[in-house]
């Protein structure tokens, strides 16, 4: 039987510490025997209240003496990039992870395990919305926005919330082989291998004006019609500047390209087209002001990590 501890923080959010338990027991349900031992863990004594404001038990708290565990995850909570742990609970927490075959965290969890240095050279992800601070944060850390979870040598690391369940199926493809995480999919009626990666939920990285005021109105023209000609020297005529001119100062005020924020808004457009759900893809390359349907699903799967076609159907 192999034991799973799950430490969760004050505020921890619920999905992060019940979706991935729920995987795990489940598993031990399909298996026809208990295949794990879980339990949670809190910082200190009490019930632990949740983002939501649920309470949860925990079985024990991580100062307690208790057997070294196989799995050791942490959960994510709003907060978590605010959070520091003594010196005490830090050795802990190291000491735990390094004792057992694998360990890793859920969601904004992986700011906690970065904090204690047990990230240091990993590939690892969390929350799209939390990935650049992470990556700017601990450098020493590399960070893929795009995953819903990553395994790199011990470390098992998921996406926001939901992605935990796609990590913790995971661990139990590991342990306990395809068929039984099969059925643990089917029974909870989840994808065993979701397709796409969280870029496809993500909102970061959306056109928004920027630079000095003339540049902002150029940009949200654009916006507003992103079917139109927006090449350099139609959007520097709209600003009075030279072609050349307007190219660099939008460079060095925005960051970058004119062509490069053209197309983000073209995107940007795009998806909203597509998740009411009544265009089908070349529509939407017409009014969105892409040559044709291919050119809008080369640059919608660098932008978003999956096809204009299949953005569309999660609409449906």
């Amino acid at each position: 039987m192999r034991t799973i501890s799950l430490l969760a923080m004050p505020g921890v959010q619920l999905l992060d510490v019940s979706g991935p338990m729920d995987v795990f027991a489940e598993a031990s349900v399909q298996s026809g025997r208990t295949e794990y031992e879980l339990q949670v863990v809190g910082i200190e004594a009490g019930p632990i209240r949740s983002s939501s404001g649920v309470r949860l038990l925990p079985d024990r708290i991580i100062m307690d003496e208790a057997e070294a565990s196989d799995t050791v995850l942490v959960a994510g909570c709003p907060h978590a990039p605010d959070i520091r742990l003594t010196p005490e609970q830090h050795h802990w927490l190291r000491t735990s992870c390094l004792r057992a075959q694998r360990f890793g965290s859920v969601c904004s969890g992986a700011f906690i395990l970065a904090a204690a240095g047990l990230l240091d050279g990993k590939r690892v992800t969390t929350h799209w919305a939390l990935a650049e601070n992470l990556a700017a944060t601990y450098p020493a850390i590399h960070v893929d926005a795009d995953a819903l979870h990553v395994r790199d040598g011990p470390v098992r690391t998921a996406a926001g919330v939901t992605a935990g369940l796609d990590m913790a199926l995971a661990l139990v493809e590991e342990d306990l082989g395809r068929d039984i995480a099969l059925k643990v999919a089917g029974q909870l009626v989840m994808f065993f291998k979701r397709p796409g990666g969280q870029l496809q939920f993500s909102r970061h990285g959306e056109a928004e004006p920027g630079g000095r005021s003339a540049l902002q109105e150029v940009q949200r023209w654009v916006a507003a019609n992103p079917g139109e000609d927006h090449s350099v020297t139609s959007l520097a005529q709209r600003t009075g500047l030279s072609a050349r001119h307007f190219a660099r100062i939008f460079q060095q005020e925005v960051g970058i390209t004119p062509a490069a924020w053209v197309e983000t808004a073209r995107i940007t457009a795009a998806r909203n087209l597509l998740e009411n759900g009544h265009r089908l893809p070349k529509q939407v390359a017409a009014e969105c002001g892409f040559a044709d349907a291919d050119t809008l699903r080369r640059a919608f799967v660098r932008h978003v990590g999956v096809t204009p076609a299949e953005y569309r159907r999660r609409y449906l």
